[in-house]
């Protein structure tokens, strides 16, 4: 299966995932962007012994909580810099 064809496939899925932790489509499209850029980045280490579908939600889970970080440390930036 090509990496055109999983994005096309599962695309949906992880950006319903995604929506369901964020609450926010914004969020989640671009959080769903940048998890199929770091699966194509590393899809030849998939091993296919397991359902590619998990494997997706495992890299879209940690790079949702990855972007929460992030946000979470631009926010005290902004807020210390107002005080």
């Amino acid at each position: 299966m090509d990496f055109e064809q999983i994005y096309k496939s599962y695309f949906q899925d992880v950006f319903l995932y995604l929506c369901s932790l964020s609450a926010n489509e914004d969020v989640a499209e671009e959080v769903a962007q940048e998890t199929f850029a770091k699966a194509l980045k590393s899809i030849d280490r998939f091993d296919g012994t397991k359902d590619i579908r998990a494997w997706l939600f495992t890299i879209a889970k940690n790079t949702y909580y990855t972007f929460c970080k992030r946000q979470k440390i631009y926010a005290n930036e902004e807020i210390s810099e107002n005080i």
